[in-house]
């Protein structure tokens, strides 16, 4: 029969080891894994979340740290409140200031609402959170001044904003950037709060849709990633104010989950349709393709028209060979897409007894 051995003895001098038997965990509670946002950003560790430039990853980060402040939900999903520590290195004051109160009119909430959310703009100085030797990452001034913010005022969130101006060393260094990580994820266990990290793809993450950032070591040192993309098909965007949120990874979760939604008066709400990335997908096909062929016809001197008859242009590009599987139905749901956007218009020509009505593009 096997006995348990206490191995402190093992120790140096002084010293208590930290190893520890298992079986000593018998008479103890299983703690509940916390949430920031369940299923999204856990507490306790650091979450990446990334996104192209533009596409509005600081603008959902602080919708975020509003909601977590003010107690609101976050794009009509609920999280833990509490305070928070926003660290911005690429808005300024006056920016931070109108993002936040597009924020508040969309929320109907008031400034005496942030009062658990402290702000730091960074732009236009040396953010650094740790500094490269030729062993190790040092933690800068600045690191310890946000440790120290943190330790006053116990936040449940920590938005730092942006990975490419807090980080010191190359990107694709896999031992540095575990380094890295876990100095935050340090921060992270010891307040006791999310840190979400916002970072921009490379280009490989761009093109393959996956959102990665330089070494595979971003992705296998998180507990979480986010990535907030664009909804096109080919380049081609059919309504370039929609986003999808997708779960990249989640240790503690499923992988996969989208959230969809819309910018709307200066911040993104939660997408109310039952569109799904399926459907918004095969719409922006649905629109590439038929700008294509609209380009063909016209270089050809070949015109299409809106209303039907023998150059109805949902038809004829349907039947086209480069229509690429591109049905009559979905033909026609583009080209309704495409007037309401104003990318394509209905012109005349002819005397009023002959007039004929055509297709053409608007130049952007």
């Amino acid at each position: 029969m096997s006995t348990i051995v206490n191995m402190d003895h093992r120790a140096g001098a002084g010293e208590r080891s930290q190893f520890y038997c298992a079986a000593t965990l018998k008479d103890r509670a299983v703690k509940p894994r916390e949430w920031l946002a369940e299923g999204l950003i856990p507490l306790n560790t650091v979450t990446l979340f990334s996104g192209d430039g533009g596409t509005g990853k600081s603008l959902l980060s602080l919708q975020l740290a509003v909601s977590v402040a003010a107690g609101r939900a976050w794009i009509g999903k609920p999280v833990a409140d509490g305070a928070v520590i926003y660290m911005s290195a690429e808005d300024d004051d006056d920016e931070l200031h109108r993002r936040l109160d597009d924020i508040l009119k969309a929320g109907k909430c008031t400034y005496d609402d942030l009062k658990g959310l402290t702000m730091r703009s960074l732009a236009g100085e040396d953010a650094l959170l740790a500094v490269d030797s030729q062993m190790n990452l040092m933690r800068t001034e600045l690191f310890k001044e946000l440790d120290a913010r943190a330790a006053d005022e116990a936040p449940t969130l920590i938005v730092i904003d942006t990975l490419a101006d807090v980080y010191p060393a190359n990107e694709n260094d896999r031992a540095k950037v575990r380094q890295f990580i876990g100095i935050l994820r340090g921060l992270a266990l010891k307040r006791r709060c999310a840190v979400l990290l916002l970072g921009h793809p490379s280009l490989t993450g761009l093109n393959s849709g996956s959102g990665s950032s330089g070494s595979t070591a971003w992705n296998n040192s998180v507990r979480s990633r986010l990535y907030l993309s664009r909804i096109t098909d080919n380049g081609f965007e059919a309504d370039p104010d929609r986003r999808v949120m997708t779960t990249m990874k989640a240790n503690y979760g499923r992988i996969g989950e989208e959230t969809h939604m819309k910018w709307q008066a200066g911040v993104f709400v939660e997408e109310q349709s039952d569109e799904g990335l399926d459907k918004l997908a095969a719409g922006a096909k649905a629109q590439r393709v038929f700008m294509k062929l609209l380009a063909t016809f016209t270089a050809q001197g070949r015109r299409v028209n809106h209303a039907g008859g023998t150059t109805y242009a949902p038809k004829i590009f349907s039947e086209h060979p480069d229509a690429e599987g591109m049905t009559k139905r979905a033909m026609k749901a583009a080209m309704e897409g495409l007037l309401a956007a104003g990318k394509i218009k209905i012109d005349t020509e002819g005397p009023a007894s002959k007039r004929r009505s055509f297709i053409v593009e608007v130049a952007q």
